[in-house]
Order: structure tokens, then C-alpha cells, then sequence
């Protein structure tokens, strides 16, 4: 008897394989490592904001609707609860990530004006693991449309499509461009001379 369990659980375990299961079960932790990475390189990010912020109030507190809207957009970005299984949700995370992104580009514009705040060796440090954590993002950001990629190649490919609906496992969403439609326009490119301007007389 104990040699036919034997033998069953054995036949289970290469159909379970045959069929893609174990595929699908190492891809989707695949996905939820590179989605680990993304979240814990975004929290970075976070982290690093409050001191930015206050290290430039410190030499341009006038510019208080800068260092406002940089603290508002931090702040809407941490209260979101993504759930990257969910489009909508990951689209909000996307916008709500965006948003810090262009409120640092403001504040960095602002730092242009002030010369001293720029040779400040704390701003300095704090803006190279400003740049550091940008680039890690990205290559987060990479490995996980990769790794979801994969996965939602195998989850849509025969056999193993089958196994992906008998268990649940469904297509995942990904990242995409927040300007995707302006991206696929291409640019007008015009060699002519512009018109002269009308005569006043």
C-alpha cells in the first residue's frame, strides 16, 4: 500500500512539473522579489526627501511653495497601498511616483539659484544618493518588467496556460510610459525657413 502512495505522489509531482506548475511557481516569486526591490528603492527615496528638504530650507526658505509641493508629493506617494497584481493600483502608484519625480525636478531647478546651497558639501551627499537611488529605481524598475514579462509569457503559452487557469494564476499587469501616447507620436521634423514677419509700415 505504502508503495502505491509512493508511486501516485511520485506521478503527481512529474505531471505537476510536466504541466508547468513548478515554472509558474518560481516565476511568480520571480515577481514578487523584483517587486520588492522597486518598493524598498522607492522607499529610499522617501527617506532621503525630509533631509534634502530641510537642508535646502536652510539656505532658501523663500521657496516655500517648492518645498511644499516636494513634502505633499512625498507624502501622497507613501499612503498609497499598491496592490501590483491590480492595474489601477499600480497606475496610481505610477502617478503618485511620477509626481515626486517632477517635484524633484523643481526643487533641483531651484538649487540652480543658489550657489552656496549647491557647494554645500550636505546637499552634495545627499543629492549623489538622490542620483544613486534614481538609478536603482530604474534598474528595479527593469528587472521587474522583465521578470513579470516572463511570467506572463508562460501564464499565456500552451501547455502550461491550462495549469495557470486550474490554479488561478493570472496574466500580471506592468510598468508603462505615463506619456505613452506622446512617445508613440513621432516628431515633426520641418526644414523650412520660418515666414518673415509682416512689415509695421
Amino acid at each position: 500500500m505504502r508503495a502505491v502512495k509512493i508511486a501516485m505522489v511520485a506521478a503527481v509531482s512529474l505531471m505537476l512539473s510536466a504541466c508547468g506548475y513548478n515554472t509558474l511557481q518560481v516565476q511568480d516569486e520571480a515577481v514578487k522579489s523584483a517587486w520588492s526591490e522597486v518598493v524598498n528603492q522607492y522607499q529610499r527615496r522617501a527617506d532621503l526627501i525630509p533631509n534634502l528638504v530641510n537642508t535646502v530650507k536652510g539656505f532658501a526658505a523663500q521657496e516655500q511653495a517648492v518645498l511644499i509641493g516636494v513634502t505633499e508629493a512625498r507624502a501622497k506617494a507613501t499612503q498609497i497601498k499598491v496592490d501590483a497584481d491590480d492595474p489601477e493600483s499600480l497606475k496610481q502608484f505610477q502617478q503618485a511616483q511620477g509626481e515626486v519625480s517632477s517635484a524633484l525636478a523643481r526643487l533641483m531647478v531651484v538649487v540652480e539659484r543658489y550657489p552656496e546651497l549647491k557647494s554645500d558639501q550636505n546637499f552634495r551627499d545627499l543629492q549623489a544618493q538622490l542620483e544613486g537611488t534614481e538609478n536603482r529605481i530604474t534598474v528595479a524598475r527593469n528587472r521587474y518588467i522583465q521578470a513579470v514579462q516572463d511570467y506572463n509569457v508562460t501564464v499565456r503559452s500552451f501547455p502550461t496556460n491550462l495549469t495557470a487557469m486550474v490554479f488561478g494564476y493570472k496574466v500580471k499587469p506592468n510598468f508603462t510610459v505615463e506619456n505613452e501616447a506622446e512617445i508613440a507620436k513621432p516628431p515633426t521634423v520641418d526644414f523650412t525657413s520660418p515666414a518673415p514677419a509682416p512689415s509695421s509700415n
